[in-house]
């Protein structure tokens, strides 16, 4: 199995690459290297110097300059910016939607569509640039006008996961650029080369536009110093952070000690309820998709099956008659569904996963494999699994970053939505039936209790225009669509008295 490297020069990406950006590219002479290795063959693809606490402070401080600037820019011409941006990135859609792929293992088409999302959401952000709206509010004064208004919030951190390096950032950057906000990348130390290959895209069109230095800014480092200065810095207004739980906990501790704001889209443990009333062959599609998709490494995976007992053992034959026909291998080749695992550390906790549900008295129906042979031999590529398992499992409790598939059964909706509600993450949910008094039970108040809740459709693929997260332990943040905006600004109530009296709220009188 062999790789093309040759489209790397296309986007700007060399065999080494400064990793800190703040309008001009930083390296310092004590920086460390990264090397970047692609799952699909396990070769190193290219290297970064990483940013030091120098480049930090650079960075950190151009940042704050350009705010001053930009806050001043009306939002439809900042709006005008991201419209180009846009325009760029379609340039770009093919060669970019291939570095995710090398980077991170998700089949070519997944990459593309990651890309895709990306133009998207610029497109979103350029009409949303003109409907920063706020609210008219009737006062109880007279001669008095209330109303709220909304004002960029300042420097925002973001730092993103490998499975969708490229799109989460957009979901956060491009939205906050028509706020008024000057943006701080910190991608995944896995998926760096997406980050700098983005941010060269982003430039080209910040420097055409005469723009100053310092809107759109970069750093790839670790966490435990570039990562952990930015949760404790009180000049980044806002750290925007997708990844595991326990990291989310992390983030939040260190910047709401210092009263910060955060916003965090943490981990899911997304079940997809099977009525006997389902479509079974719609929900064999949405099941396959949502389970096997980016090999198990999307948020949104289908990660539980709540089966009806009375379609159990026909639902399940024809789930692991559709496993076995899924095509594993490299992702770039046209017909592969499932590529790689991101690294051999993945690998190895699905592994461990899979053994301490046979320690709990789970069993495996299908796969669970680590793949060997000249074309598997950088350790990565695995057979997606269907496991037998029970609620109270600690393994089907928390969420295991891999294509493992749990199969749950019930007698009635009630246990149903109860074993769908039962763990600590409250992401993406879904119910597959054609009885609509199931599925407005399942979207009613006493339904599911996640941030995405669906019916006859999966767990995965959500739309733009809604707002993306979850409740519970994913940690209550939301992105992307409808009023998400409003993370990225900060509020401000305004009363103006036209009148020449002095009444106050309350009807209180004070010194008469």
């Amino acid at each position: 199995m062999k790789v093309d490297l040759s489209f790397l020069k296309e986007l700007g990406i060399g065999e080494k690459n400064a990793g800190a950006h703040n309008g001009e590219w930083l390296q310092s002479p004590d920086a460390s290297l990264l090397e970047v290795i692609t799952p699909i063959t396990g070769e190193t693809v290219a290297s970064v110097y990483q940013a030091t606490p120098q480049d930090y402070e650079k960075v950190v401080a151009e940042s704050r300059k350009a705010f001053k600037y930009w806050r001043t820019v009306p939002a439809p011409k900042r709006g005008e910016v991201v419209r180009l941006i846009g325009e760029e990135l379609r340039k770009y859609k093919h060669l970019l939607g291939k570095l995710v792929t090398l980077e991170m293992g998700k089949i070519l088409p997944e990459g593309e569509g990651e890309v895709q999302e990306m133009i998207d959401i610029a497109d979103f952000a350029v009409g949303l640039s003109r409907q920063l709206y706020g609210l008219t509010i009737a006062s109880e004064r007279e001669r008095h006008r209330l109303y709220e208004q909304w004002h960029p919030l300042g420097t925002v951190g973001v730092i993103t996961a490998f499975n969708f390096p490229v799109a989460v950032w957009s979901w956060n950057a491009l939205i906050a650029a028509v706020c008024g906000d000057v943006v701080i990348w910190k991608p995944s130390s896995d998926t760096p080369l997406t980050a700098i290959a983005v941010q060269k895209i982003v430039d080209k069109v910040v420097k055409a536009q005469g723009l100053p230095n310092g809107i759109f800014n970069l750093l790839i480092g670790p966490g435990s110093t570039v990562g952990q200065m930015m949760l404790e810095d009180k000049r980044i207004s806002l750290v925007s952070f997708t990844g595991s739980i326990p990291m989310g906990r992390r983030v939040a501790e260190h910047v709401g000690s210092r009263l910060g704001k955060s916003l965090l889209e943490l981990g899911g443990n997304n079940a997809i309820i099977i009525s006997e009333n389902a479509n079974l062959e719609m929900a064999l599609r949405a099941v396959l998709f949502g389970a096997v998709g980016t090999a198990g490494q999307r948020c949104t995976t289908t990660r539980r099956l709540v089966i009806h007992e009375s379609v159990y053992e026909t639902f399940v034959n024809k789930l692991i008659a559709a496993y076995k026909q899924v095509p594993i291998g490299n992702p770039m080749d046209a017909g592969v569904i499932m590529g790689p695992l991101v690294k051999r550390e993945a690998v190895a906790d699905m592994m461990e996963a899979l053994k301490g549900l046979k320690e709990e008295g789970g069993g495996i129906l299908y796969g669970g494999e680590l793949l060997e042979g000249e074309e598997y031999a950088c350790g990565c590529y695995v057979t997606p699994c269907i496991a037998e398992a029970k609620i109270g499992y600690k393994v089907v409790q928390n969420e295991t970053f891999a294509p493992i598939l749990y199969l749950l059964k019930y007698k009635d909706l009630d246990e149903a939505i109860e074993i769908q509600n039962g763990v600590p993450q409250g992401l993406s949910s879904a119910i597959f039936s054609t009885n609509m008094m199931e599925v407005e039970r399942f979207l009613g108040p006493e339904g599911s209790d996640c941030g995405i809740a669906n019916a006859n459709i999966g767990t995965s693929g959500a739309e733009i225009g809604g707002a993306f997260g979850g409740e519970k332990e994913t940690g209550g943040g939301r992105e992307s669509g409808s009023d998400a905006w409003k993370a990225y600004m900060r509020r401000q109530t305004v009363t103006i008295n036209w009148g020449s009296s002095l009444p106050l709220a309350q009807g209180i009188k004070f010194g008469e």
